[in-house]
């Protein structure tokens, strides 16, 4: 790609980042490893060479410590320690093989099939109560009165908390996502996303104490007693930093693909009929929510030595941006990538929840909330579009996700 035609768009530019979509399109015919000029990152965008970069933790690390795109991730830190909190230490994401395989294994025997299996019916029953706080008014603002809350109630009830306090687990969320590694964070933004998710840390330390001495049922005190006889427990340093990665992965992840499922039903309004009247169109469809605006766009990597792809050489210790968001829109994986189809063949294929053994460890969990999510709504709701016009730009500007906000809708109930 040339110089002028890369100059024309930025991913740390709010409107870009919302809609990417032709930004990727260029790149993967141009550049697919494309150099941020603002932060020297490395963007990976097209669905092989995502894969080749999942595939190979030794020249590309989960652990980004050397790395860093945020000018005041070591003030986040420093905030948190001088609190009485806890710093950012590597577990299960931010790990490589073979430390990773001990934390995978620990959450693993906590988010079992069996364990999503046996909440099937809290979770519909949980998606119904949402539904029936809006459904006689025939309009909502859907992110806070459903998106938000459907994963979130889910989440806190898993993690032992309270379910009425949903939004302050949702502060605590936006916080740990917040401005550490953002490029264009102020000083101001991330100490105040720091002190935020200190907050959270002293609470949750007072939780892991309790279901240390008083074990639940509860996924705080299966984390807390996942090890064997044989096995060292989770430290509280490790614990927080797993919570980090369960809360944010729990509430915006899901929140976002909610969102999308539901702008997606309006952007194509045929399809409320269409999944109403044939069951089997739902897991398609899901995966097509997944796939066509993925609710994590990147996460980092770091390049362990100097290394080629894509004809582009990646110095060592760079950040590497994995475009799971573009790798889903490649026209090399998936035909006629920018198109919404409810019956592509292979939209299972997408890369939404990761690849390999970094694969998302909720996935089961969040496919399910999807899935019933959806059930209910096309059942019970009829018409749907919006109440008002979306924001301009629909996304709150973060380089790794794709949160909408300020979504209302209104629609007739069936």
């Amino acid at each position: 790609m040339s110089s002028d035609q890369a100059s024309e768009f930025s991913l740390v530019d709010p409107a870009i980042s919302s809609e990417p979509w032709g930004f990727y399109k260029l790149l993967q015919e141009e550049d697919s490893v494309y150099q941020m000029p603002e932060t020297g990152a490395f963007v990976i965008t097209r669905y092989d060479d995502l894969r080749q970069v999942l595939r190979d933790p030794e020249t590309f690390s989960s652990d980004v410590r050397a790395a860093t795109i945020g000018q005041f991730a070591d003030l986040q830190q420093s905030i948190l320690k001088e609190g009485g909190g806890w710093e950012h230490v590597q577990t299960l994401q931010r790990t490589d093989p073979p430390v990773h395989s001990r934390y995978r294994k620990l959450l693993d025997r906590v988010f079992t099939i069996k364990r999503v299996r046996a909440l099937l019916p809290h979770i519909e029953d949980v998606v119904n109560e949402l539904i029936d706080d809006f459904i006689d008014q025939g309009e909502c603002e859907f992110n806070n009165d459903f998106a938000m809350q459907m994963p979130g109630i889910i989440v806190a009830e898993q993690l032992g908390l309270d379910r009425d306090n949903v939004a302050t687990f949702k502060k605590w969320g936006d916080a740990m996502l917040g401005s550490g590694r953002s490029p264009i964070a102020t000083e101001e933004e991330v100490r105040a996303n720091a002190e935020i998710e200190l907050e959270a840390q002293l609470f949750l330390a007072e939780v892991f104490e309790e279901r240390r001495a008083h074990p639940t049922d509860d996924l705080m005190s299966a984390m807390v007693h996942a090890h064997g006889d044989d096995e060292e427990p989770l430290s509280m340093h490790e614990l927080q930093n797993l919570m980090h990665q369960l809360i944010t992965g729990g509430f915006e992840t899901t929140q976002s693909a909610i969102n999308h499922g539901l702008w997606a039903l309006i952007r194509f309004p045929e399809l409320q009929e269409r999944l109403r009247s044939d069951e089997k169109l739902m897991k398609p469809f899901v995966d097509e929510v997944l796939r066509w605006e993925s609710p994590v766009q990147f996460l980092a990597r770091r390049a362990t030595h100097d290394v080629e792809l894509g004809g582009t050489t990646i110095p060592k210790d760079s950040m590497v941006l994995v475009g799971y968001g573009p790798a889903n829109r490649d026209e090399s994986k998936f035909e006629c990538p920018h198109q919404f189809n409810v019956e592509r063949g292979n939209a299972g294929a997408h890369l939404a929840f990761g690849s390999g053994a970094h694969f998302c460890v909720g996935a089961l969990l969040a496919k399910q909330e999807l899935t019933s999510s959806f059930n209910a709504i096309v059942q019970r709701m009829d018409d749907i579009e919006l109440a008002q016009p979306l924001p301009d730009p629909v996304h709150s500007f973060t380089l790794f996700f794709l949160p909408m906000h300020d979504f209302h809708v209104k629609f007739k109930k069936r």
